[in-house]
């Protein structure tokens, strides 16, 4: 069982550079099953969701061959339509995305039910909306999503609720159907425009990916492509956070800034001092912070994926904070882990009320989530004493090398593997 010990309260100081964005490159990987030739796709984070992925299209028949740390070779010449089973899908929430790639390539799809973290009801019910808009029926067996589909013809398609993943899975299934496919109220998130441009330099015909409507007028075949995944706009931001929780000045680089507005306007308004450059951001912690409001909002609102990191470093800001959760119901599960550690929090439905305390102090405690347990480490780094966090095999869904590159920051972080308490002793043999 392996955790992360942190001594905290260590000023940190020097440069970061960001890995490839994990949502970007989680849609990215499987919509190379959509060509017909080899693709090189550069910049991709050594996550353990992009390992899942990689083994799923190995397992299917692609070639995956490795050309650097960073970058893979996807031949999916000879790739067969072979179900996605439980016990990969259950790793992570994107292995939905070969629905999408399936069903726009084969026509069919069959794909066990998504895992990832447990963040309240996550329905599919816009996916199976799209795919079936574009002529697939589909049924739910035993807990596997099937769909089919003579042949796929484009049509208008308005989701009802703003969804990241649907939007997703309708581009990769209107891609090479008949004729042209509206999807309004679509997403507009840096994730959905990367996938658009990386279609399109396979031949793609995508137009409106960054707006609410998206236009795909279908094309018969997909060529290879060499393609770069965007930085991930949610690690750069956890170190913004980390940066202002240890009152330390730490540049961070391969970001897009844009991408990162809606964080740094939050940590201006509480008073932290960021300067924007073209592909890096500095980001000046210290002084007294002040409470504030947040509310997560679709982009180009205030990313839910950031909001319990921002909120681990709301706990020491002065007077009150509002948190509102308008994505996820089960958001707040870290919230009993901060108050493991001093936090004043209350939590009332979506709304979380913060009292600012002086420090929060180290103690064990547990990641419940990815970015729960990205907010644990933004609060450890700043706490006085050590804190121990377990079950960071969620962290590492997310984050490439995490301690190695806090520790490259000066942080006191080490990570150790001890055996499971939970786990069964085996009975002594009788003599």
């Amino acid at each position: 069982m392996e955790k992360y010990i942190i001594k905290g309260g260590k000023p940190l100081g020097g440069e970061v550079v960001i890995s490839g964005a994990k949502n970007a490159v989680a849609a990215i990987l499987p919509a190379v099953i959509l060509s017909d030739e080899p693709c090189v796709i550069e910049n991709i984070p050594n996550i353990s969701d992009v390992t899942i992925t990689l083994q799923i299209m190995s397992e299917m028949g692609a070639k995956i061959r490795m050309l650097n740390k960073t970058t893979v070779e996807i031949d999916p010449a000879d790739i067969q339509n072979l179900p996605v089973p439980y016990e990969k899908a259950k790793l992570m929430r994107s292995s939905t995305y070969f629905l999408g790639t399936l069903l726009g390539k084969f026509h069919e799809a069959h794909v066990s039910m998504p895992g990832g973290c447990n963040l309240g009801d996550r329905p599919i019910d816009q996916h199976l909306k799209c795919f079936s808009a574009l002529g697939a029926s589909h049924d739910i067996d035993g807990g596997m999503v099937n769909l089919h589909a003579d042949k796929l013809a484009g049509s208008q398609i308005f989701f009802d609720k703003n969804s990241v993943g649907a939007t997703i899975n309708g581009i990769m299934a209107a891609v090479k159907a008949d004729g042209l496919t509206v999807i309004e109220n679509a997403a507009k998130e840096p994730t959905v425009v990367d996938l658009a441009n990386c279609l399109n330099s396979m031949g793609a015909d995508i137009l409106g990916a960054g707006t609410d409507v998206i236009k795909i007028r279908g094309v018969k075949k997909l060529h290879g492509t060499n393609y770069s995944v965007i930085p991930d706009q949610i690690e750069a931001g956890t170190f913004m956070t980390i940066a202002a929780a240890t009152r330390s000045e730490l540049l961070i680089k391969n970001v897009i800034p844009k991408h990162l507005e809606p964080i740094t306007n939050k940590l201006i308004k509480i008073g932290v001092q960021v300067e924007q450059y073209d592909d890096a951001v500095r980001v000046i912690g210290g002084g007294e912070y002040f409470g504030t409001s947040i509310k997560t909002q679709p982009h180009p609102g205030f990313p839910t994926d950031m909001q319990p990191q921002m909120a681990a470093v709301l706990t020491c800001a002065k007077g009150m904070s509002m948190v509102t959760e308008s994505i996820f119901d089960n958001r707040f599960r870290y919230v009993d882990e901060l108050r493991r550690m001093g936090a004043n929090v209350s939590v009332e439905g979506r709304v979380a009320v913060i009292e600012g305390v002086e420090r929060l102090k180290g103690a064990p405690v547990k990641a419940t989530d990815l970015r729960a347990g990205a907010a644990l480490i933004v609060a450890a780094l700043g706490a006085e004493g050590v804190t121990e966090i377990n079950d960071i095999f969620h962290i590492e869904r997310g984050y490439e090398n995490m301690e190695v590159k806090l520790r490259n920051l000066g942080a006191d972080i080490v990570k150790v593997d001890e055996p499971d308490p939970s786990a069964e002793i085996p009975a002594k043999k009788a003599i």
